[in-house]
């Protein structure tokens, strides 16, 4: 690849990520283009983010009817409806009888860790405050999320983190011994562990965590943050595991790209919070509740549901089928649009030659690509896709 060019203002970020070098000016369908008006086919989505690619012609309209108002935002000390249609959609569509919003999924499950104290507080006192996470997964980079995150590297520079939180083996039998009714607040589990290598973790194992958390009086939290809003083929993942969570939490592509996360939670929990509990400035702002009515209908349609799921189907199966011809490829894993790739060469490596071939790809760990295409790229992109990529894993 050739090096980037630095621009007047290249060394004002923070140099917290390292950058690709090209500079993204457009994007159409499910590519986007660079300053020099090559196309790259786009299976990262801004990391699971851009489900609806680019240019949709609804959530243009949706902001423009979010403009028409005059009014973008107003605070949450004042109501205005746009929100409040957002949530009373989401909670007809879910387990959730109250919805909170904000602007991110780390606030989010920041949040969910605050509504599992308050309600363990009032049902078992100050000793029941722990929260329990797994190995392998990823909850935000905030200081009581960073503590539940499985990434030793991401950690280490922030010590100490958050105390009161822990993270257990994927295993029922340390589970069984580490869920103490009188101490546990809550779980929290991803159903599909993205940055963790796109780890779909075993139904069976997930509901019985969910009887054993129910039965001991421990919340559990479901971070469908990157897995959620159509990416395995159903609006949420735990539809098709037949469990219920106790609160479930979500956010990147709620509203097309624009800044949102919630929290959704049930009404035995909600009730325990009380007015100054918990705050945002921005979230359920009029103008991005309306752009995230329109991607909430979108995503839930039965009809974009099911041919993430038929497509993602066929994916998984062009991934093993690449996997049998090439010795680079170790393991695939995934479901819907969401996969995980262990090969032998560096992530890295493979990534770059997949720009110079005009396929985006991003990782899930030092050895694992992770595909997460927009949810409307059709078969033939699919294709061309994994295409692309069997070229740069070689």
């Amino acid at each position: 690849m050739t090096a980037p060019v630095a621009s007047a203002t290249s060394d004002a970020l923070l140099g917290v990520y390292r950058r690709a070098p090209m500079e993204f000016v457009r994007g159409s369908g499910v590519e986007l283009f660079d300053e020099t008006g090559k196309a790259y086919l786009d299976f990262v989505a801004g990391i699971a983010v851009n489900a609806l690619g680019y240019g949709d012609a609804g959530l243009e309209a949706a902001m423009r009817d979010g403009m028409e108002s005059g009014i973008l935002h107003v605070s949450n000390l004042y109501r205005t409806l746009p929100g409040e249609r957002l949530s009373e959609k989401l909670v007809e569509r879910t387990f959730a009888d109250r919805v909170f919003f904000c602007n991110s999924g780390a606030e989010a499950n920041e949040g969910a860790f605050k509504i599992a104290r308050r309600w363990a507080r009032s049902t078992g006192g100050a000793a029941k405050h722990e929260i329990i996470a797994l190995r392998g997964g990823f909850h935000g980079r905030l200081f009581g999320t960073l503590a539940a995150t499985d990434r030793p590297s991401y950690r280490a520079p922030f010590r100490p983190l958050a105390g009161g939180i822990s993270i257990v083996e994927r295993d029922l039998a340390e589970l069984d011994a580490v869920l103490n009714p009188e101490t546990v607040a809550a779980v929290i589990v991803e159903p599909v562990q993205g940055e963790g290598g796109v780890r779909v973790l075993d139904h069976a194992f997930l509901r019985a965590l969910r009887e054993m958390t129910r039965t001991r009086g421990i919340a559990l939290i479901l971070d469908e943050i990157q897995c959620g809003y159509g990416r395995t083929g159903s609006f949420f993942a735990y539809e098709q595991i037949g469990i219920e969570p106790d609160m479930l939490t979500t956010a990147k592509p709620m509203a097309g790209g624009l800044p949102m996360g919630a929290i959704l939670v049930t009404e035995a929990l909600a009730s325990t919070m009380q007015p100054g509990d918990h705050g945002t400035t921005f979230g359920g702002g009029p103008f991005l509740s309306t752009v995230a009515l329109h991607v909430f209908d979108r995503l839930s349609d039965p009809a974009l549901l099911q041919q993430v799921k038929d497509n993602g189907a066929w994916l998984g199966s062009a991934l093993n089928a690449l996997a049998g011809r090439s010795e680079k490829v170790r393991a695939v894993r995934g479901t819907g649009y969401m996969w995980g790739i262990d090969i032998v060469d560096p992530a890295k490596d493979v990534i770059g030659r997949a720009l110079d071939l005009g396929l985006l790809l991003c990782s899930a760990g030092e050895h694992t690509l992770r595909l997460l295409p927009p949810l409307v790229m059709g078969r033939t992109d699919l294709e061309r896709g994994v295409a692309l990529m069997e070229q740069a894993i070689g």
